[in-house]
Parts: C-alpha cells; structure tokens; sequence
C-alpha cells in the first residue's frame, strides 16, 4: 500500500512518510474522495465553495470554513479551529464537491456555521504534531496496562493526540458500562495532559484500525463504506448460506456488512419461487423441499417417508403442481415430471493451460532392473540376437576361422577381408598375416565365445573345400 509519491518499501509500508498508509499526499489513505471536477473552471459570476473537508488521522473527517479565503489545494496541511487551541489535519477536498458530502452526511450546507481554518501549518507547527504522533503506539501500550491493572473490562484501540500536544483522545471498546474515573485520573497524572475518552463501536473499531477481509480485499469499512446498516441473519437464510457464525462474521466480530450487498437481487429472484414450507401432494406421499438453486431455477423434493431420495425438478414444473394440488387434486408422482439433463460432453473441457495431473506423484515408479530382465526374456523367445556387454576387440576378426565351424566340420571358407588396419590398432593373438591380412589356417588361437545364438541349421556353402 503506498501512493506514486512515496513508494512501498520491502515491509509493505511507504517509505516516504512512513504513516502506514496515512500519507500527506493523499493517494494511500482510507474513504478518499475522487476530485472529478479538479480540471473545471466556475463560471464567471460563481464564488467557489468556502467549505473545505479535512482529514486527521485514521480516516476522521471534519468540514471547515475557509474564511480566510486561503488558496488550498488537496494535501495542504493546515491549522485548524478546536474546543481548546489548534488541531493539525489535512486538506482532501475543495470547491462544490465539498457541498455533496454535506448533504450526504446530513450536515448544514452554510459554510459560515462550521468551525474555522486558521492558517496553513507552519514547520513549527508540523514538528510538534510529528513529534506527538511518534508518542501514540508508547502512550497506547501504557495505557492498556494501566486500564488491566485497574480491572477494567474495555479495550483502548486507538490514540490520537491533537496538533498541539494539549489534549489526547483515547478510543476504546466496551460491551457493557465502564466507570473510569479513577482511570482518567490515572492517565492526567501519567501522561501530563488533558483526556477524552470516546467510545466507539465494534464496526467502527476495524474501520479506524484497518484490516484484511476474508475475501483478501482490505476492509470496505475502511475504504469506501461511510454507512453502517443493521445486518440479519434473514440476510444470509434469504441467499441460501450457512449459518456458522464464524464464517459470517467479519474482522469486527459482528455479521459482515457484504451480507447486504447482493440481497435485493436473490429478494427479486425469489419472488417467483414458492415458499420453503409449502409441500407437494401426490400419490406415493407429501414431498418436502430440501434445497433451492435459486439463479438456475431448481428445487429438489424428497418423499417425507424416503427423506434420502432427492428429485430435482425445475421451478415450472413445481409451480404446474401446486396449482394442482390447489384444485384438490393429486399427482401420481414426482418421477413423472423430471426432466433429463444435457450434461455436457467431456470433450468440450479441454486443459488449456497445460498443467498436469495433481496425482502425477502418486503413481509408483518402476524399477530399470524390471525392464531390462523383461527385454532380455523377450528377445531368447523371439531369438534375437543380444547385445554383448563386453568391451571392444574382444570379438574375432571377420573371415577367422570360428569354433561353430570347426564343430560342425566344416572348414574355414576364404573370404574377403579387409585392408589390414594400423598395428596400434590392431587387437593382439587374432592369428592374422601381416602381409597378406589373411587368417591363418593352423595354430590360430581360439576366439573368444560371443553371446550371439548358435545356428544349428546352419550348412556349409557348396563350394566349401
């Protein structure tokens, strides 16, 4: 979170100003409002709007009247009126946008009724209100041990001094009444200072402290939502939710302000469909309504007797039979108005994006050792020949006289050999000639026996000596 002047540092956090999203600049900060008539001029014979809207810290917004007639911009930091001295705030809206959110938070559009602007903030001015801020996370934690101490039962949420450090309001949270007399008493003496003690609401505690929804979005309380209306749990039974209380509350512990959001469109959707409660006559039984789809348009019934036997039948169908049973009659059974159902050819939904099976990890690998004795069996019964492990040069030269031809009697036929390769190359013992390159008939050694099948069909060639 951090707005284009004052970038976001590693921890999330700008790192300019270093306010947690409470900027100078305005760009960061909670219920902005959007400046959409910035670049018009008024006309001629129009005065600007003297009302101007002011933000202090966690999102507290007052209306000022310029009397003065200062020429404010957005993010103008100014010195304005207070029950006792001056506060520091920032300016976040000027001109005839100013009278809008009058009206809308139901205040009096005279500008001249509302507190003054005295001055723009000077640096002296903008010290001290610095140097006070710094104090606010020390002065909280001080002040929970002091209210633990005293046994209070209420939380200190929030501190926020004013721009000249004469006076510190403390927010907390209670459920029931606090008598903190003694507390006041104890905080004058500790921190110097005057006290105020404002209690707010739960809902108004997370939108002041700011948050992560469960929907991972940050809070709407805290960034575009100004009205808190009741919320039901009529609102989560009409949508067809849960009632788990820890899945419909929010970060306030109260029922989520979204459950109101899309109510009005399922009020209008359920218009059409019958009432939960109303029951369907026929011959095998009384049918129930056990669930609702309300946007697709289908109810499930089940006998009152077969209470795990659901049918799904669609709203037209449903309505065709209660205006049945209205005229006294029954139908013979819910099976007769089912509908089938097109489901949808599974090659329709292909994997575009290309990602493989989830389950790819489980399967069991196969060992090599398996696949190789396999090949091996495969290849004796097919009588193919195997390759030999052994290394090179130990294989007879071509045209040498072999042991399958001297067993079966034949002798060794001439054949052509090739030109005689470099002795260095050249494996040793092969009985070879060196002029000639050809075999030796007699006192050739013995070759080394390949892994090749022996033939046992095998003839010598008709003109064999």
């Amino acid at each position: 979170m951090g707005c284009t002047s004052c970038a976001t540092g590693t921890d999330g956090q700008p790192k300019g100003c270093k306010n947690n999203g409470t900027c100078g600049t305005d760009g960061c900060n909670k219920l902005t409002v959007f400046d959409w008539l910035s670049n018009m001029s008024l006309p001629a014979n129009m005065e600007p709007f003297k009302g101007v809207e002011v933000r202090f810290k966690n999102g507290r917004k007052h209306f000022y009247y310029n009397s003065e007639n200062l020429t404010l911009s957005i993010g103008d930091t100014v010195a304005t009126e207070a029950e006792s001295g001056h506060d520091i705030g920032i300016v976040t809206l000027t001109g005839e946008l100013v009278r809008v959110q009058m009206k809308k938070k139901k205040e009096n559009p005279n500008p001249e009724l509302l507190p003054k602007i005295y001055r723009k903030a000077s640096q002296k001015d903008i010290d001290i209100w610095q140097k006070v801020r710094d104090r606010e996370a020390d002065v909280q934690k001080r002040s929970r041990e002091i209210a633990i101490r005293l046994g209070l039962q209420m939380k200190i949420s929030d501190v926020e001094f004013q721009g000249d450090a004469s006076k510190v309001v403390f927010y907390y949270t209670a459920e029931e009444r606090v008598d903190f007399r003694e507390l006041i008493k104890e905080f004058a003496r500790t921190f110097s200072t005057r006290i105020e003690m404002k209690q707010v609401g739960f809902r108004q505690e997370a939108a002041r402290l700011g948050g992560i929804g469960s929907c991972g979005r940050e809070l709407c309380c805290s960034t575009w939502l100004t009205d808190f209306r009741s919320v039901n749990t009529s609102a989560a039974r009409y949508q067809q939710l849960s009632l788990n209380p820890q899945k419909l509350a929010g970060q306030c512990g109260k029922l989520k302000c979204c459950l109101n959001f899309e109510l009005d469109t399922y009020l209008d959707a359920l218009e059409g469909f019958p009432k939960s409660d109303v029951k369907l006559a026929t011959e095998k039984g009384m049918a129930v309504c056990q669930k609702t789809d309300i946007f697709k348009g289908l109810l499930w019934y089940a006998y009152e007797r077969e209470g795990m036997n659901w049918h799904q039948l669609s709203l037209e169908k449903v309505n065709e039979i209660i205006a049945i049973n209205k005229k006294g009659n029954k139908v013979a059974s819910l099976e007769e108005f089912i509908e089938e159902t097109i489901v949808p050819d599974k090659e329709l939904f292909s994997n575009v994006v290309g990602q493989d099976s989830l389950t790819r990890f489980d399967r069991p690998k196969q060992k090599r050792s398996n696949n190789k004795r396999r090949s091996k069996n495969q290849a004796q019964k097919q009588g193919r020949p195997q390759r030999s492990n052994k290394p090179k040069g130990t294989n007879p030269p071509k045209g040498a006289k072999t042991a399958e031809n001297t067993k079966q009697g034949g002798t060794a036929t001439k054949t052509k050999s090739r030109p005689p390769r470099k002795a260095q190359n050249r494996p040793k013992n092969q009985g070879q000639n060196k002029a000639e390159g050809k075999p030796k008939a007699e006192g050739a050694k013995k070759p080394q026996r390949t892994n090749k099948p022996k033939s046992r069909n095998r003839k010598p060639p008709n003109d064999a000596k």
